[in-house]
């Protein structure tokens, strides 16, 4: 994870990507002797003076593996000082990251990402000439992503002129900034066609014309992307984020008129608005997939889409705006297998714009945003997983005890944040094959908010029995049938508040 000082330098630099290559067959006897293929794609995402980050996809064009270790050499003195979604060492200018235990499967076609903060010279930053995954080089030509051309009229004014957004987003020039799964954006034009001006090589999103899917863009990089032969007249369009991008920005820059068509004036606000905190079921991690092992299948990112997890699924069936603030992995004070607990999700990233971006500030909640109901979903990371003799709590009962505190700190904020009229809702899944303290602590947390006078603090227990849940999304989260359980129950739920809305 990465340090809030760390990334508060200025940046010089703000891009660099290189591609490399190769096809060929295993040397060494690793990951049960699989014929071997690998392309890396480095990407230097910021950099400042004496410091930078970089973003490295992995991906692997042989046969299936079930662990990694990717290695390269820095031709400059640079260092690594910090890597995410791995492990990293570092002998001299010979850096060595191997896999973490979420990314460890890369079935044939499969792509895992991991980040890193490093330092360097101040003179010269060069890309790692080759990488080596498995032992088997990875070489190849460097790739650069054409900006397309495109009839119509440019886009007028700034995108937020055109589209109505709740999401967490920075303006960068006329263009928004934004990291948060679900973002969306939502339009009006008159015409036959559409462009949707993008610059995301990372993320992977659904473009919607009048409620129905008309695209699924699978890291468009820069283009505009053209939904063309539409009936003439007036249309809605509507551009969401499916995944997940903690370390990387996506950027739309607005939509483009087609010839002899118009952007109209953007829809207003809905009245009903709700906030999604949480972790990997938030998020909709892998529930695209109808299997829970997603190595052959494309890997978690393409299996993955915020739009259609349950928050999505609720906020839409109560014609609702939402935000979507999730993060796999972590927890309130624990993340997944107890890694990394100097940065929890409501300490360290619950109040940022752009996550964990270098460049990421605390978000200016708009008067504008005033959800009558925040969900959360945090705990699944925190318990699901046993204790390690280097964490902090030698107990389950000593980390129950930090939670309950946690989240009442949390829920004080959002009191705070929101005022007393809000509806918290904390849901929580059965993990009573592991432990019975998320549950409890859930429960006594909200009869604790109700003895002391806060009575809108309620619990919605997820029974996956009693549901049906089949977890057959990637590495056994909910699948797209679940979340629209999950949705089903979180209505109903819902139904029995007295929210004035």
């Amino acid at each position: 994870m990465r340090s809030a000082r760390m990334w508060s330098r200025t940046t010089i630099v703000t891009a660099a990507t290189v591609i490399v290559g190769s096809t060929g067959v295993l040397a060494t006897a690793l990951a049960a002797h699989a014929a071997a293929g690998c392309r890396v794609k480095y990407t230097v995402t910021s950099q400042w003076q004496g410091g930078f980050g970089a973003s490295v996809d992995v991906t692997n064009l042989g046969d299936p593996v079930t662990s990694w270790r990717l290695t390269w050499s820095f031709t400059a003195g640079q260092t690594v000082t910090q890597l995410w979604n791995g492990t990293v060492s570092q002998s001299g200018s010979t850096v060595t990251v191997t896999n973490a235990a979420w990314n460890a499967a890369l079935g044939t076609g499969a792509t895992t990402n991991f980040g890193f903060g490093g330092t360097w010279n101040n003179a010269s930053n060069p890309v790692p000439g080759t990488f080596a995954l498995n032992g088997v080089a990875c070489t190849g030509s460097t790739s650069q992503t054409a900006s397309p051309t495109a009839s119509g009229s440019a886009p007028s004014g700034t995108v937020l002129d055109q589209v109505s957004t709740v999401g967490r987003v920075r303006a960068a020039g006329t263009a928004a900034q934004f990291t948060w799964p679900g973002t969306y954006f939502e339009g009006r034009f008159r015409g036959t066609g559409v462009g949707l001006a993008l610059n995301d090589a990372d993320n992977d999103y659904v473009v919607q014309v009048d409620g129905t899917t008309v695209a699924n863009l699978v890291t468009p990089g820069r283009t505009t992307y053209w939904v063309r032969g539409l009936p003439g007249g007036e249309h809605t369009v509507r551009l969401a984020k499916r995944t997940e991008s903690p370390w990387a920005a996506g950027e739309f820059g607005g939509l483009v008129a087609d010839t002899g068509g118009a952007i109209l004036a953007k829809a207003g606000k809905r009245s009903r608005q709700i906030e999604f905190i949480g972790d990997s079921w938030t998020a909709g991690y892998g529930n695209m997939s109808t299997t829970r092992d997603c190595a052959g299948n494309g890997g978690v990112t393409r299996n993955s889409n915020a739009d259609t997890s349950f928050g999505a699924l609720t906020a839409k069936g109560l014609n609702a705006d939402y935000q979507i603030i999730a993060w796999s992995g972590m927890g309130m004070v624990r993340n997944y297998g107890g890694q990394n607990t100097a940065y929890n999700f409501p300490a360290s990233y619950y109040d940022k714009d752009l996550q964990a971006l270098y460049n990421s500030g605390v978000w200016p909640v708009p008067s504008t945003w005033r959800p009558q109901v925040v969900v959360v979903g945090l705990g699944i990371n925190d318990f699901s997983t046993a204790l390690t003799s280097g964490e902090k709590w030698s107990t389950t009962g000593a980390l129950a005890a930090d939670y309950r505190a946690a989240y009442q700190t949390f829920i004080d904020r959002l009191r705070t944040r929101y005022g007393t009229s809000t509806h918290i809702v904390l849901t929580y899944p059965d993990l009573t094959y592991m432990t019975t303290a998320f549950a409890d602590s859930i429960q006594q947390i909200v009869q604790a908010r109700n003895s002391a006078g806060d009575a809108r603090v309620s619990a919605l227990y997820y029974d996956n029995t009693a549901l049906g849940l089949d977890l057959l999304g990637c590495d056994w989260h909910p699948s797209r049938h679940d979340h629209q359980v999950l949705a089903t129950a979180l209505s109903q739920h819902l139904s029995t508040l007295p929210l004035a809305w």
